[in-house]
């Protein structure tokens, strides 16, 4: 139970009412400067000026809240949902009742929240933000690394001590609050930062371990648009292994831990010198074999006698000449089986006239023999009318008779 405030208002004292609301006013505001209430919303109407009116209930009580206009609120208010409101209570004389003016708002329930993430997820991923193809390289050896995350919290201190064992690099820090109403909006400026400098290689935004409640900042859609939007290669070591928030699916790469992502972002120096080694290794293995190849090489050379390279050359020479000898005698036949075709030309043309001439004269006679000229000389005669046609009937009026001497004109 709460201890029982002692009176200090004198039963005798008389006040005007606006007194007594101003004293009333002053001793709530006094009592409550902040105070941390959990409940349910309900009744949410947001007037003209922007201001949010609602109710925070549970099943026995409800209390009046205000949040005014330019109040961060992360997600969206609805009927039922158990929130976590931090404010100070106050009272409004012109109806004399209390309220609670609301200076942050943050979900109460576990699966409000995980389906709050999981619609916000996937409205983004619909946007291509987590898309494979955004993914761009961590640099092996980056020289500058950029860290956005709490100067007094614990992740940046086990990023650098990582760091100093492994491989030691520059590290910028821009600090930046990772739970609260302004986190999101911190880390995002530190996003932008670093990629308006371009004086980093790669970007580690980093947190430790919280409840789900604490890492909400980091799946703000403002954080998740940062991270996406980043030039430079981002590495989200936000929580522990078990945690996802919504900036580990914009991220370059996920890291499980804060001190995970330091170890993604750097190799160590032991294994670098044992890199060096197999490489070393590998090279003097191949420069041994090349000089073991080019010796046998060199032996499997025979230099010949210069004489002895004289005669098979000879030897080719004298090979290439008979067969330019056996091409030649080639060509020369068949130029004399074509000229010998050529000589006796004249005689199969001459032959060809006289088959030819033969052929003339004996279609000659056959066309004398067919001519209707010889017809006329055994006795026939041709009768013609006006027109010159042949006249075959009796009823047809005779022009002209041609007989084999001549034409008789009727």
């Amino acid at each position: 139970m709460l201890p029982k405030p002692e009176p200090f208002v004198k039963p005798d004292m008389i006040f005007s009412v606006s007194d007594a609301s101003a004293l009333l006013k002053k001793v709530v505001e006094t009592a409550f400067p902040e105070i941390r209430i959990r409940g349910e919303l309900s009744q949410i109407t947001r007037a003209t000026s922007g201001h949010l009116y609602m109710t925070v209930k549970d099943a026995n009580a409800a209390i009046n809240a205000i949040i005014w206009r330019g109040t961060p609120v992360n997600f969206k208010l609805e009927e039922g949902v158990e929130v976590i409101v931090t404010g100070r209570f106050t009272t409004y004389p012109a109806r004399s009742n209390y309220q609670i003016i609301i200076s942050s708002i943050e979900m109460a329930g576990v699966g409000a929240i995980l389906k709050m993430l999981e619609e916000r997820k996937q409205k983004l991923a619909r946007e291509g933000l987590f898309d494979a193809s955004r993914k761009k390289p961590i640099p092996r050896f980056p020289q500058t690394i950029g860290v956005v995350t709490s100067p007094t919290g614990a992740a940046f201190q086990d990023i650098q001590n990582r760091l100093r064992e492994r491989f030691p690099v520059k590290v910028l820090l821009y600090p930046a609050t990772v739970q609260g109403n302004t986190a999101a909006a911190e880390v995002a400026a530190g996003i932008e930062y670093f990629n308006r400098m371009n004086n980093v290689d790669v970007i580690i935004v980093a947190r430790g371990g919280g409840a789900l409640e604490d890492l909400l900042p980091f799946s703000e859609e403002i954080v998740v648009r940062a991270a996406a939007a980043s030039r430079i290669p981002l590495i989200s070591g936000v929580g522990h292994e078990p945690d996802w928030m919504l900036i580990d699916f914009a991220a370059d790469v996920r890291a499980p831990t804060p001190t995970g992502a330091a170890e993604m972002v750097v190799p160590t120096k032991i294994s670098l010198i044992q890199e060096l080694d197999n490489l070393s290794h590998r090279l003097n293995n191949a420069f041994t074999n090349n000089l073991i190849n080019l010796k046998r090489g060199v032996s499997a050379i025979i230099l010949k006698n210069p004489k002895q390279v004289l005669m098979e050359q000879s030897q080719r020479l004298d090979d290439l000449m008979r067969t330019m000898n056996i091409v030649i005698d080639k060509k020369l036949q068949y130029v004399h089986q074509r000229i010998e075709l050529l000589s006796r030309f004249p005689t199969i043309l001459s032959t060809k006239l006289t088959v030819l001439n033969q052929s003339v004269q004996h279609m000659g006679q056959m066309l004398n023999s067919l001519s209707y000229k010889n017809v006329l000389n055994r006795g026939f005669a041709i009768v013609r009318d006006k027109d010159d046609k042949i006249v075959s009937t009796v009823s047809a009026v005779p022009a002209s008779i041609e007989f084999a001497d001549g034409v008789l004109k009727l």
